[in-house]
């Protein structure tokens, strides 16, 4: 069962009774849905609230449901790794509070064994994409085809990528674009980044992109060519480099697809959460609390253990003072 087809329902387990009521249980229970690139993330901090009397049932089920969910209401709170759009926010009558709570790489991960260092220029990316290069001969590592892999379903970690690509180059932006989804050129889909990172290691010879916290087993990750044509791998470093390029707006987003700098990673991201200004009632307390912790050292400090890139700086500080804006 893959992320996207469970919830991962992260906290403590309550016994009704001994003291602990019905209302005060609804109350330290909270629920969201959206992005499977921070659900490691989420997961791991979502679990250490488990002492403090917070539970979080969060869905990874893919930015583009995240986002639905979350303007229908359903949810405690959305995550996504696109910016919520304007025309999507003013159909939130309770307000929207968007903000960062960590960062990550996004690893072009592929399964050849024969094949032990992959470097692959903003071009070749680009063309293994567009279906020009189909062979694994053509990158000069090993021999055999090529099989892509992208995401199936509606994917922040899609707008990401394909809005790198598009970065890249103009081609794949007049033919292709870049969005949750797109009509792919080539390749094979799976549901979430868990659902691509299983294609990748069930099939030889495959190539696609998924979180750095995926990139395990007999998946390796490439070095890719960044602005100043230096060839940098995922990970803290360059995704730190990256990162520091990126301008928030007054909504907190902000991206930067193609970053400068000789350390930089060029396909890095942040990722947001979403939750209402007000309208949150007597949970608005636990929703701060458990978005706080995100935010908080103890979970900031374990990101890269885990495949990501904590917050710093200016980015940490707008989120914590965006959660000051969840209301009851």
């Amino acid at each position: 069962m893959t992320f996207a087809k469970k919830a991962l329902i992260f906290g403590t387990v309550f016994s009704v009774g001994a003291g602990v009521s019905l209302a005060a249980l609804a109350q330290s229970t909270i629920s969201g849905a959206g992005a499977t690139f921070p659900a490691p993330f989420y997961q791991s901090a979502f679990a250490s609230l488990a002492s403090s009397g917070v539970q979080v049932n969060y869905q990874a089920v893919g930015s583009g449901a995240g986002v639905r969910q979350f303007v229908a209401g359903t949810v405690d709170f959305g995550a996504t790794d696109e910016p919520i759009k304007a025309s999507e926010a003013a159909k939130v009558s309770r307000g929207v509070v968007q903000f960062p709570t960590v960062g990550g790489t996004i690893a072009i991960g592929y399964n050849k064994p024969d094949c032990k260092a992959l470097k692959l220029t903003q071009k070749q990316l680009v063309d293994v994409y567009m279906g020009t290069i189909t062979t694994w001969d053509q990158l000069k590592c090993g021999k055999g085809p090529i099989k892509v892999v992208h995401r199936s379903d509606g994917s922040g970690t899609t707008f990401a990528f394909t809005n790198s690509l598009s970065a890249f180059s103009p081609a794949w932006q007049s033919k292709v674009g870049a969005g949750k989804s797109v009509n792919w050129p080539v390749g094979v889909g799976g549901k979430g980044n868990e659902g691509v990172a299983g294609i990748i290691t069930n099939t030889p010879g495959a190539l696609g992109y998924v979180n750095q916290a995926f990139v395990k087993g007999p998946i390796k990750a490439a070095a890719i060519q960044n602005k100043e044509g230096k060839f940098v791998m995922p990970g803290l470093k360059g995704g730190s480099a990256a990162l520091n390029n990126i301008k928030l707006d007054g909504n907190l987003a902000g991206e930067d697809p193609n970053p400068a700098g000789s350390e930089s990673y060029p396909i890095s991201t942040l990722t947001w959460i979403l939750a209402y200004e007000k309208g949150n009632g007597p949970k608005a307390g636990t929703i701060r609390k458990a978005m706080l912790h995100l935010l908080s050292p103890a979970a900031q400090n374990k990101a890269d253990d885990i495949g990501y890139v904590p917050l710093r700086g200016a980015i940490l500080s707008a989120s914590k003072k965006a959660v000051a804006r969840i209301g009851s």
